[in-house]
């Protein structure tokens, strides 16, 4: 079965693991607390040891909107917009109690200007996170509700125990009664 997040079958996630475990703390993040807040730089890359995270852009009415989610194994930041010090356009919450393992997005930057192979991992990265979410765009056009919903839960079954319902319902931009709907069938 392919993950959750379909860039992380293309990466080398066991760089970005290791490069945050070795030269990185590990901090903890409550339920609700802000890995990266909107229109702030970016202050880490994180592998997210235990736990899960949302991310969340805002409409101009100030309605959150779920853009992605992040599980243990796999490693958060705004990406790549931290690396180059530009503020984000979405926050990333701690959706329960996590243990991220941090290595500041500046040491990373640093890194890439010195280190060839630490840019030939960002670049694949940047453009296996491009694939993954120009292939959500897509979806949201060209698949209907419930087969959005079926593929989503096919990824991860218990996807309900770490995130909401409205949550779950906003990633696949549909109403929290509409996914309960889908959920019955």
């Amino acid at each position: 079965m392919s993950q959750f997040n379909s860039y992380i079958d293309n990466i080398d996630t066991d760089f970005w693991r290791n490069l945050c475990i070795s030269r990185g703390e590990l901090l903890r993040y409550d339920r609700g607390d802000e890995f990266v807040t909107v229109g702030t730089v970016g202050r880490y890359i994180g592998y997210v040891k235990s736990g899960a995270l949302k991310y969340v852009c805002f409409s101009s009415d100030g309605t959150p909107h779920i853009t992605g989610l992040e599980f243990a194994g796999h490693f958060v930041c705004d990406f790549p917009g931290s690396l180059y010090r530009q503020k984000s356009r979405c926050s990333i919450i701690a959706t329960v109690p996590c243990e991220i393992h941090c290595v500041t997005s500046s040491e990373v930057s640093e890194l890439m200007q010195s280190d060839a192979r630490v840019k030939e991992v960002v670049e694949n990265t940047t453009r296996e996170l491009f694939n993954t979410v120009y292939d959500r765009l897509v979806d949201l056009y060209s698949k209907p509700p419930q087969q959005r919903y079926d593929e989503l839960i096919s990824r991860d079954p218990a996807l309900f125990t770490l995130f909401s319902l409205k949550d779950i319902a906003s990633l696949l931009n549909i109403t929290p009664t509409h996914l309960s709907r889908l959920r019955k069938k």
